[in-house]
């Protein structure tokens, strides 16, 4: 690694711990599990940037990655992760595979990830860069993302990395009882709020609030299967 990644590296490291610690009251988390922040370690985030914004990889904020899309900042990644309460034994579907950095976080916690992404450019790009850095346990589709992967159902965790105007009913009767959904919920461009959906035993869902997001919105093509 060379020292300019390792020093942008640990810089990105320090600065999630610090924002976790800072937003600890709305997150109920006053640091994320070893297993998400060794997760966020080992995946080369600069691997997941345009070219022209490997300078800005390791930065605390998003980044273009074309067609109107972004890479999340590395602390909501962080903390997405972490919501979802992961294991290894698990398998999460992910809503918005963007340039896969998020989907390349959670193969390293779980044992398969399927992923879904809108635009088709996008989903090519990732997977061939996914397969080229060796995640092999991820599975990837362009498609409609409200409707999620219902093949693969049910999952043990789901993870959205959009805005939804409002949680789709889909997504949550996918969900394993037990199972958590981390979604994004609000109009684009407005105020946002990062919801955790969890179902229990009986199939009821809860849902709680963690904090205030900006995240790009969530396409529906408003094609049904």
């Amino acid at each position: 690694m060379k020292w300019g990644r390792q020093n942008g590296l640990r810089r990105m490291l320090a600065t999630i711990e610090a924002e976790a610690s800072y937003t600890r009251h709305m997150t109920g988390r006053k640091a994320f599990s070893e297993r998400v922040m060794q997760a966020m370690e080992d995946v080369p985030r600069d691997q997941f940037v345009p070219d022209s914004m490997k300078a800005a990889a390791f930065d605390n904020g998003p980044l273009p990655i074309g067609h109107g899309q972004t890479i999340s900042q590395p602390y909501i990644v962080a903390l997405m992760s972490d919501l979802l309460d992961t294991m290894p034994e698990h398998t999460v579907l992910e809503i918005g595979t963007g340039s896969g950095y998020q989907t390349a976080i959670l193969s390293l916690l779980c044992r398969d990830v399927y992923s879904m992404e809108v635009v088709p450019e996008l989903s090519d790009m990732a997977a061939r860069r996914l397969q080229s850095l060796g995640y092999e346990n991820v599975h990837l589709r362009s498609g409609n993302g409200y409707e999620g992967w219902p093949e693969n159902a049910p999952y043990d965790g789901i993870i959205v990395t959009a805005a939804a105007p409002y949680i789709p009913d889909s997504l949550v009767e996918q969900l394993r009882p037990g199972g958590r959904l981390v979604i994004p919920v609000g109009q684009p461009y407005m105020h946002q709020e990062l919801m955790v959906v969890s179902k229990d035993e009986e199939g009821e869902r809860h849902t709680s609030s963690v904090l205030g997001v900006a995240f790009v919105p969530m396409v529906d093509t408003g094609e049904r299967d």
